[in-house]
């Protein structure tokens, strides 16, 4: 990235312009493979569904459209009850956090931040550990505690991160807010080991949650989470060209009339509720938030507006793709789906680094 003092000539080209046509093939390539990914995963199961009949049996629900899917009542509640729904979490929770992990890269010019950087996952998962330490059985307006508990930990975690970060200097600054996340995320995963290892009789559920599963019970845990998603996703798309000037830095990016720290600020506290609320739902699933934008860059895409969205889209199809593999390489037994996403994402990562010769900067 290139440009004076000033941040002329800076952005990357076509950041300003409307989207190319190179955007638009890209968008219906990745669209395709995550539509290829939710269809394998709808197929593959211990009771075999046809690909055409789940067509059919799609076009059937739109209005207006009446067709004979040839499905039994069993496939049907399958694929509706069961398939479906972790299918679409699974997509939702990809994509929040690919397109957390995209925002808060550029929001923070940091290459290696993660939707977690400041301290949503030592949140949750302590709030996750109270949850089944000390209140097993409760239900919150009807909902189990647990992904309550942990929504709330990991928003209760980044506001602490925020205060911290404030009290080391002035401003809202990436470096402060960095080292907020930082300090607050050791104490409460601090917390959360004094309290697992205090009652170690949970300490399976606890771990089966902190690797991660996307096990559903119907469309509960798709409603949970579309509103959050669904705003993150509004508000950080429309923060791309300015998140392109953020990434000139703080001094640049004033004095072309960008206030760097209301744009900070509104980025992480989307992402920080659509993150929250993914990690309530489905636990702590690493490496979807850096591999997928480091993959995607690598395609050639730099400017915010075409990497966030495509970020979504990619992330959504890699963590179904992940979840299709952590159900079905055991099977009957089910693989937690942190697990997958770890050997799949490690190496992934390291491979996408040795090609970006250290990584593109955001």
């Amino acid at each position: 990235m290139t440009g004076d003092a000033h941040g002329r000539d800076a952005v990357p080209v076509g950041v300003a312009g409307r989207p190319t046509l190179a955007f638009g093939l890209s968008a219906l390539a990745g669209m395709a493979v995550l539509g290829a990914a939710m269809l394998a995963a709808l197929l593959m199961g211990p009771l075999p569904i046809p690909a055409g009949a789940i067509v059919r049996d799609v076009l059937d629900g739109l209005p207006f459209v009446s067709v004979d899917s040839g499905l039994t009542a069993q496939q049907h509640d399958v694929l509706w009850q069961l398939r479906m729904p972790r299918v679409v979490l699974g997509a939702l929770v990809g994509a929040t956090l690919a397109l957390g992990g995209a925002a808060y890269q550029g929001t923070f010019r940091n290459p290696l931040a993660d939707p977690y950087l400041l301290g949503v996952a030592a949140g949750a998962g302590l709030g996750a550990t109270v949850s089944i330490v000390y209140a097993p059985g409760l239900s919150i307006a009807g909902q189990a505690s647990l992904p309550v508990f942990a929504f709330a930990g990991g928003l209760v975690a980044v506001a602490l991160a925020l205060v911290v970060g404030r009290s080391f200097g002035e401003g809202r600054t990436s470096t402060t807010l960095i080292l907020g996340g930082v300090a607050v995320a050791s104490f409460l995963t601090a917390l959360q080991t004094f309290v697992q290892q205090s009652h170690d009789e949970t300490l399976q559920q606890v771990y089966g949650w902190i690797l991660g599963r996307l096990s559903t019970s119907g469309w509960t845990e798709v409603r949970v989470i579309l509103p959050y998603v669904l705003l993150a996703a509004v508000v950080v798309l429309a923060h791309g060209r300015l998140l392109d000037v953020l990434a000139l830095g703080d001094d640049a990016a004033e004095s072309l009339g960008v206030n760097a720290g209301r744009v900070r600020g509104v980025v992480v506290v989307c992402v920080t509720m659509a993150t929250a609320a993914a990690v309530a739902v489905s636990g702590l699933i690493g490496f979807v938030g850096i591999v997928v934008p480091h993959a995607v860059r690598l395609c050639g895409v730099r400017g915010h507006r075409a990497l966030l969205p495509l970020s979504a889209v990619a992330g959504a199809a890699f963590l179904v793709a992940c979840d299709l593999v952590a159900r079905t390489v055991m099977e009957p037994a089910e693989l937690p789906i942190g697990v997958v996403t770890a050997l799949i994402g490690a190496p992934a990562f390291a491979l996408v680094l040795r090609a970006s010769r250290g990584g593109a900067t955001p």
